[in-house]
């Protein structure tokens, strides 16, 4: 009875491990979890008041389906001053995020399209290729360079059917955040081949050290790049569901068609706060991404004095990516740290084949919370180690 794309897909395992959680707290078991990818922080009062605001003045209706002007004139003006990328504002869709990533694939992608993946990333990414028909091709990436795509690694993987790069920095799961360098190489490989460009920068203010860099801002990559974006953890607003994508005028025309039959428009009030998010008071993030920076080294510190654990600090995002040396695959290991330590954290395998042998850390928890988290988790894995 179901479509044959259905079977094409895996369950999020980061979703499903949620409802497990949810699941064993509802029982009376506290569990710590490191899993969830998510900050912890309320919304700030003033984007809150600012949808308040919209409700009581009766702003509930539909919107344009690109998103009401006000709103994609602020995404538009962050954007090329903030990420020194040129759009126009008829050149901005407002969206979710991650149905921003779906709607670029489906909007590109054609059966039998190959898109190139990093290995490990995010999972969206390759159930949204599969879903339009497409064929993820995944390319190995290494702590060693930074969990970047290389020149050589990316010319191996190109071929007749090739039509889009994916790329995530800051990244999820590995906290990497791509150098100019680094990003020039990936440039030059996309003109010099004429591929698309997707780039999910939602990661984009939670950055530690050095800066994050938008692709599209590079000569003559503007028009042929997606750039994803959204609200979700700068400014703490997941349960919002509101994002942005930018792009050349043709292919945001083409993403807002499927958007028009499918979502048709982002919340209305949600985009009203947007607005006053962009443009607001930008203390409150400041002071979320000071307190990430501190739990990062605590969470990193405490990892690395555990025999067994080896984690590099990462430059960016509220992950961390640490290898083990512990005889059990990823799951497995994953599996005995909530059974055992009722300690919840992501297997790298969920992320791809090159997150074997490591497990993916929130730090978007208190500070008590990591701390002890990771007493529990030293005390469960002096029993194999």
């Amino acid at each position: 009875m179901l479509a044959k794309r259905v079977y094409e897909i895996e369950e999020s395992a980061m979703v499903k491990l949620t409802s497990l959680i949810d699941e064993m707290r509802r029982k009376g078991i506290k569990v710590i979890s490191f899993a969830i990818g998510e900050p912890d922080f309320p919304t700030p009062k003033h984007i809150v008041d600012a949808a308040i605001e919209a409700l009581n003045s009766g702003f509930t209706h539909y919107t344009p389906s690109m998103g009401i002007y006000e709103l994609r004139e602020a995404i538009a003006e962050k954007c090329n001053t903030q990420n020194k990328i040129p759009c126009k504002v008829k050149e901005v869709l407002v969206t979710p995020t991650k149905l921003a990533v779906y709607l670029a694939v489906m909007a590109c992608i054609n059966e039998g399209d190959e898109v190139i993946i990093p290995d490990p990333s995010w999972v969206t990414y390759e159930a949204c290729v599969k879903l339009a028909g497409g064929k993820p091709v995944f390319v190995p990436t290494y702590e060693e360079n930074n969990y970047a795509l290389t020149q050589e690694s990316l010319q191996s993987a190109i071929t007749s059917r090739t039509k889009m790069i994916i790329i995530n920095t800051p990244s999820n799961p590995t906290g990497a955040v791509y150098t100019m360098s680094e990003l020039k190489v990936i440039a030059d490989i996309a003109k010099d081949y004429n591929l698309l460009v997707l780039s999910d920068e939602i990661y984009e203010e939670l950055v530690y050290e050095g800066k994050n860099y938008s692709i599209a801002s590079l000569d003559n990559m503007f028009e042929r790049t997606l750039t994803v974006n959204g609200f979700s953890k700068t400014y703490a607003m997941t349960g919002w569901r509101l994002g942005w994508v930018v792009g050349p005028e043709p292919l945001i025309e083409a993403m807002n068609k499927i958007q028009q039959h499918t979502l048709t428009c982002s919340c209305s009030f949600a985009q009203k706060a947007g607005i006053v998010a962009l443009k607001g008071d930008r203390k409150p993030v400041e002071d979320m991404v000071r307190e990430f920076k501190e739990r990062r080294e605590i969470i990193c510190k405490g990892l690395n004095e555990i025999p067994g654990f080896n984690c590099k600090k990462p430059a960016g995002t509220f992950y961390v990516f640490p290898s083990y040396t512990f005889n059990q695959n990823s799951l497995e290991f994953s599996e005995f740290l909530l059974r055992e330590a009722r300690v919840a954290v992501t297997p790298g395998s969920a992320f791809g084949k090159c997150g074997e042998k490591h497990i993916r850390i929130s730090y978007a928890t208190s500070r008590e919370n990591i701390k002890e988290g990771l007493e529990r988790i030293s005390k469960a894995v002096s029993k194999i180690s």
